[in-house]
C-alpha cells in the first residue's frame, strides 16, 4: 500500500515523540500490506474502526491517540487524514 500524508505523521511525532515507534511500525505494516478488502485490514488491525466512505480509524499505542485514514483498496492507497489525541478526536467529532 502507498501512504499519502506522511507529513502529518511527522509533524505529530515531533510534538508527541512517544508515538514515533508505533507510527514507524504502522508505516512498515501498511507499506507491506496489500489489503483488497476491509476484512483483510481488520485481520491485521483488529481494533480498527470502519466508518462510511472507506474511513478507517486506528487506535495509536492502544487508545491515547487516534489516526484517521481513508483507504482506497482498488488503488492500494492509504491517505492520512488526521492524527491526534483521543480527547482531540472526541472533540473533533462532537462538532461534526
Amino acid at each position: 500500500m502507498k501512504v499519502v500524508g506522511r507529513e502529518k505523521l511527522d509533524a505529530f511525532c515531533a510534538l508527541h515523540n512517544d508515538v514515533r515507534g508505533w507510527i514507524e511500525n504502522w508505516l512498515a505494516d501498511v507499506e507491506a500490506a496489500g489489503w483488497r478488502t476491509p476484512h483483510e485490514l481488520k485481520a491485521m488491525y483488529a481494533s480498527a474502526s470502519f466508518l462510511p466512505k472507506n474511513t478507517v480509524i486506528f487506535n495509536v499505542k492502544g487508545k491515547p491517540y487516534r489516526l484517521e485514514t481513508t483507504v482506497a483498496y482498488r488503488t492500494a492507497t492509504v491517505v492520512v487524514q488526521w492524527i491526534g489525541t483521543h480527547a482531540e478526536y472526541d472533540a473533533r467529532n462532537a462538532r461534526r
